[in-house]
């Protein structure tokens, strides 16, 4: 009772000193609470709006494995509703259609579809449909030309009543049609958009079948289970179906949303980062918490208090500190979550607040994060605290420092830091991808802890660079700071540290992001000679944009792509599922690949392919020799390997290629349409037909008409947007850093008290006083930035050695960035020390003189 006593209130006397590190903690707390609150709110919405719009039995036709991507969806026959309604145990049936095979564009040529990344669904008026969703305005659709527009999409969008949209279905082509009126959906809306028609003209619009529907919509009578009632209908039917329950409607829907699992795992990941940061702050409070507190402590052992009590009683005040601030973390983390729906509503996210998902487990783990990182981090000054001999802490202010086992440290440190540099060499010198990210992780993992085990041996080392470089020119303000930043190694380098992981991180990233856009980049610049590049954007070109391209004029040639499913089998019998390349001829000057052997434009011609150098390599094929090509949905051929390609490339790595007409002989009408086309200008035209494409394609806005210029710039924003994300996601690390500086410095103020008294009190002036606190605070930034920059480094080199495996060959080190990174560190360590150094300009210089 005693040691919990001296516990409480040795906290509550220290309650500002803690301050800091309980927000490091809140932080962390909220940022994996927030993220654990926002993935169950958005799977159980998901899983609930799949619940909600799925029949007792579904009953569609039978998937075919790497069909075809053909534009038309999978279809039943509607006159099947009538055979399934007349099985035993049926209550009633609906034929289905349902699809996301169009786009929907407003009169300004703008595509309606949802900002979130969700798919426009296009579906019939009928009983199935009414289940999810209510008519809120105007009238039911009564024609072909007549739809229904969901109210979030209208509202996104600003589209009313009556007015007309264009749809384009990858079945059948666009078509104009008026909005009738809006729907509303019952419950949260995940970020679909829906477009609804008259029940026949669903199926003629977006299957392109009069008498087909997509699926039959089974209702069970009462008594009769899902299973059952599949099992019955199924025997009726026989085989060619697929049926599924609703519970397994729902399970195969909710594994197209598996975003939702990288997504949270990629947020703990970050929140990970961010406690272990946290780790360090805590460390560095308790440390110096002790160390102040060691005349108290010697004397609680002098008068019989045990080195188990003493640990104990760091401990417990680790414990109240875990648990106060876990609690805060957790709530603020629902909030966060909040804030994260309501960012997500947005972008077309719509969930309801109602709809908010905490888990029991959720404020558990967050209240375990939290409180377990924090005794984690207290044990080691706990430790040390236990074993201060009472003698020596009544006869010193401070706890002696272990030199023995700071030299122990600083050679574990090296030892690590080098066995991670191997893994490094190793890895980027691997010859398979596989090998190499292995070594790489145990690399990442040996330089990150080599270097926070060492980091007290480097800060006397570099600190004292940085003094030269750096603080000379403030004279002797200067060298006291310097000398403050060097005095207690291992505090300095366990705050850099923490700053030091954040650091290293974001330019690991920057190294690999620049790198991947510079070798694309080359990429483009050698291999790609078409001077305009149309893609689909994951929407298969219909045929009319097609024809447009075609009929562009400016044009010196047009060269259709696309994607096509065949078994090859090889002279030796073994046969493997592939997708070939179908083009144009031209498509072998649209592109410059290098070939092992052969010649690239012969693979075009009839009765002809390529294939790739590791798949010659494997069945010892040459040119020539004669591979036997089963297209899928088609018809089966005897092709000739005219070309051997190298694999040494990022565009079509590792590509089949084959003429177009000679897939499109052997599929007839199943031919895909294309997911891109490439055209070249004639000469002097490239202005005038690059301005001629896009205005041909202006009312497909879900296509994308660039030059070279434009695809670079595109792929450039794509990464640089993806890095920024992550950038923010890593500043909460950073953040809880630079509490940590802050932290550091302002117990250091309160540890240093006497000796600022006598500093002023011999001439020191409070300008110069704050001066000395701040340029310590930027030296130690600028330690924690070399050494962030110097491990990012390495880690981003090494990776891109990796990545060079895969054509990704052009290092690219951005160092703006990295520069920015550098200068970014010492104003983060000016504002860090502002408050810490306003506190030490305010201090009485005789009671700090006085102070024991």
């Amino acid at each position: 009772m005693t040691v919990l006593k001296t516990s409480l209130r040795s906290f509550f006397a220290h309650k500002w000193r803690m301050l800091l590190s309980g927000v490091a903690i809140v932080l962390s707390v909220a940022f994996v609470s927030g993220t654990l609150v926002f993935s169950d709110t958005m799977t159980s919405t998901f899983d609930r709006f799949f619940g909600a719009t799925s029949a007792d039995v579904t009953v569609a036709a039978e998937e075919v494995e790497h069909a075809q991507a053909s534009g038309t969806a999978r279809t039943v026959p509607a006159e099947l509703v009538e055979r399934v309604r007349a099985v035993d145990g049926v209550a009633d049936a609906h034929g289905v259609v349902e699809t996301t095979n169009l786009t929907v564009v407003d009169a300004d040529n703008e595509d309606l579809g949802s900002g979130s990344g969700a798919p426009t669904i296009g579906t019939g008026w009928g009983p199935v449909s009414q289940r999810a969703m209510e008519l809120v305005a105007g009238a039911a659709p009564a024609g072909a030309d007549q739809v229904l527009v969901d109210a979030d999409t209208a509202d996104r969008h600003e589209v009313a009543v009556g007015d007309q949209l264009t749809v384009v279905s990858t079945a059948t082509g666009s078509h104009r049609v008026t909005v009738s009126g809006l729907v509303d959906f019952q419950g949260s809306n995940p970020g679909v958009g829906y477009l609804v028609f008259e029940p026949a003209a669903a199926s003629s619009t977006l299957l392109g079948a009069a008498d087909a529907v997509s699926s039959v919509a089974v209702d069970a009578a009462a008594g009769v289970g899902d299973a059952e009632l599949r099992d019955r209908i199924a025997d009726e039917l026989g085989g060619g179906f697929e049926l599924r329950t609703r519970e397994e409607n729902r399970a195969e829907a909710m594994k197209e949303v598996g975003f939702l699992d990288v997504l949270r795992y990629g947020m703990l990941g970050f929140a990970g980062v961010a406690v272990l940061v946290g780790i360090f702050l805590i460390v560095n409070t308790f440390s110096m918490l002790v160390a102040q507190r060691t005349r108290e402590i010697g004397l609680m052992r002098a008068v019989g208090t045990s080195r188990r009590q003493v640990n104990r009683s760091v401990l417990i005040e680790a414990l109240l500190l875990g648990v106060i601030a876990s609690a805060v973390g957790v709530v603020a983390g629902i909030g966060l979550a909040q804030l994260l729906i309501q960012a997500m509503d947005a972008v077309g996210m719509k969930v309801a607040d109602s709809s908010l998902t905490v888990k029991p487990t959720t404020p558990v783990a967050g209240l375990l994060v939290g409180v377990l990182a924090t005794l984690v981090a207290a044990w080691l000054p706990a430790r040390r605290a236990s074993r201060v001999s009472p003698v020596a802490a009544l006869r010193d202010a401070g706890t002696p420092g272990d030199v023995r086992a700071g030299r122990v440290r600083a050679a574990i440190g090296l030892l690590l830091t080098g066995a991670g540099g191997v893994a490094l060499l190793l890895a980027a010198r691997a010859e398979e991808t596989a090998d190499g990210a292995g070594f790489l992780a145990l690399g990442l993992l040996g330089t990150l802890v080599g270097a926070v085990v060492g980091a007290p041996l480097l800060a006397s080392l570099v600190v004292r660079v940085l003094n030269a470089m750096v603080l000379r020119v403030f004279g002797p303000v200067g060298r006291l700071a310097g000398r403050n930043a060097t005095r207690n190694p291992r505090r300095t380098g366990a705050t850099a540290g923490a700053l030091m992981i954040g650091l290293a991180l974001v330019s690991a990233l920057s190294v690999v992001g620049s790198s991947v856009v510079a070798s694309a980049s080359d990429q483009l610049d050698r291999t790609v000679g078409a001077d305009f590049i149309v893609d689909s954007m994951g929407q298969p070109l219909v045929e009319e944009a097609a024809l447009a391209v075609r009929e562009t004029p400016g044009l010196s040639h047009v060269t259709d792509y696309t994607g096509v499913w065949a078994e090859v089998t090889t002279p030796d019998g073994v046969g493997r599922d592939e997708e070939l390349v179908a083009a144009s001829p031209t498509y072998a000057t649209d592109v410059r690949f290098e070939t092992v052997a052969g010649a690239l434009p012969d693979a075009f011609e009839p009765g002809a392919m390529s294939v790739p150098e590791g798949f010659a390599e494997e069945h010892g094929l040459a040119l020539g020799d004669t591979l036997r090509v089963d297209f899928v949905d088609g018809d089966g051929a005897e092709l000739t390997v005219a070309a051997i390609t190298s694999e040494d490339t990022v565009i079509d790595q590792g590509a089949f290629y084959v003429g177009f007409d000679t897939a499109r002989a052997a599929l007839g009408d199943g031919m895909p349409l294309n997911v891109a086309m490439f055209a070249a200008a004639a000469d002097g035209q490239e202005a005038a037909a690059y301005a001629a494409l896009k205005d041909r394609l202006a009312g497909f806005p879900q296509y994308h008409v660039a030059n070279q210029a434009d695809y670079k710039q595109q792929l450039e924003e794509e990464i640089g947007g993806l890095l920024n994300l992550v950038y923010a996601l890593l500043a909460l690390a950073i953040l809880v850093a630079v509490l940590g500086v802050v932290n550091t410095l302002a117990l250091s103020v309160v540890e240093r008290t006497r000796e600022i008294g006598m500093l002023r009190a011999l001439g020191l002036s409070r300008r110069q006083l704050r001066r000395m606190v701040r340029l310590e605070s930027v030296v130690i930034a600028l330690f924690g930035a070399v050494l962030g920059l110097g491990i990012g480094l390495a880690w981003g080199l090494t990776t891109q050695r990796l990545l060079a495996r895969s054509g990704f060959g052009v290092l690219e080190i951005p160092w703006p960035t990295l520069a920015l990174v550098l200068g970014g560190s010492a104003v983060v360590g000016l504002l860090a020390a502002l408050l810490p150094a306003f506190r030490a300009g305010r201090l009485n210089v005789l009671r700090a003189i006085a102070t024991d």
